[in-house]
């Protein structure tokens, strides 16, 4: 969004940030003021320009808020709902992964990555988290991958057959796109799907022809709008979640949290790619 890579163009002078969370302090117009004093958070939606939420205050649709777990931290809180409603609805409402699939997962340090293999292994299939480099690799173990593929070093379809004997994953989670989708090509078992929900690499991304024809593999766009857009699913998304932030086991990674006075550093941070799980700016 701030770079004018986002889907949703900045119109200066714009706002920025879609998660937040915080105590309501007033409603507009025909919104139920019991709302008042309850903590919540936001799952996006919204216009990041019209409604960004990176200040002390922050205004925003009522309809893209929802309250969080009261064991989590506002941190934790604020980094919940967008993250694991989009891992949730590929992975659990649409791909309905379960025991013995394999599933591998791209950019698996971000939050949303940690949240599908929270979300995979609690389904008791095979996560198999894929970063750039092994700089991350004993840490995305520690938190549950079950393999790490560091995609500079290591051959992804080959490393994959590997763990899984052969047969390739039948779910792919993907937010870089470009390129990389024929490698996620060669990996994946016959009949699988490609999720992608990003374009980390910036470049255009194409159908796998020669793999995807020989395999009848499924490249499939997603973003949480589909989550969001019906109710019933997006209750559903909210249940399921809620269980497991309640019972600890989904339990948000918070990777560094900045002041507000220094969120040009936390921005800087985030750019770095050093990171595992999520950057909170706190005001």
């Amino acid at each position: 969004m701030r770079s004018s890579y986002y889907g949703d163009k900045p119109t200066l002078p714009s706002r920025i940030g879609f998660e937040a969370a915080g105590s309501i302090e007033a409603v507009g117009p025909g919104v139920d003021p019991a709302l008042i004093g309850r903590q919540v958070s936001t799952m996006g939606g919204f216009s990041q320009g019209e409604f960004g939420v990176l200040g002390e205050e922050a205004i925003v649709p009522v309809s893209t808020v929802a309250e969080y777990p009261a064991n989590l931290s506002p941190s934790q809180g604020a980094s919940i709902w967008i993250a694991y409603l989009t891992a949730w609805g590929a992975l659990i409402h649409y791909a309905r992964v379960k025991t013995g699939d394999f599933v591998l997962i791209s950019a698996a340090s971000s939050g949303v990555g940690l949240a599908a293999i929270q979300i995979v292994k609690d389904a008791g299939a095979v996560a198999i988290a894929a970063t750039r480099t092994s700089e991350k690799r004993q840490e995305l173990l520690a938190l549950g991958a079950d393999y790490v593929i560091a995609t500079k070093e290591e051959d992804l379809p080959a490393r994959l057959r590997e763990m899984s004997g052969g047969e390739g994953a039948r779910v792919m989670f993907d937010s870089v796109g470009g390129p990389y989708v024929e490698k996620l090509a060669e990996a994946a078992s016959p009949g699988a799907t490609i999720f992608l929900y990003g374009g980390l690499s910036g470049q255009p991304t194409v159908y796998p022809l020669m793999a995807g024809l020989a395999k009848a593999i499924n490249l499939r766009g997603y973003t949480t709008n589909e989550v969001r857009g019906k109710q019933s699913v997006l209750e559903e998304g909210q249940r399921y979640l809620r269980q497991r932030f309640q019972d600890g086991r989904f339990v948000p990674k918070i990777a560094k949290t900045f002041p507000l006075e220094q969120s040009a550093d936390a921005y800087r941070f985030l750019e770095s790619n050093t990171q595992v799980g999520k950057v909170v700016i706190t005001a």
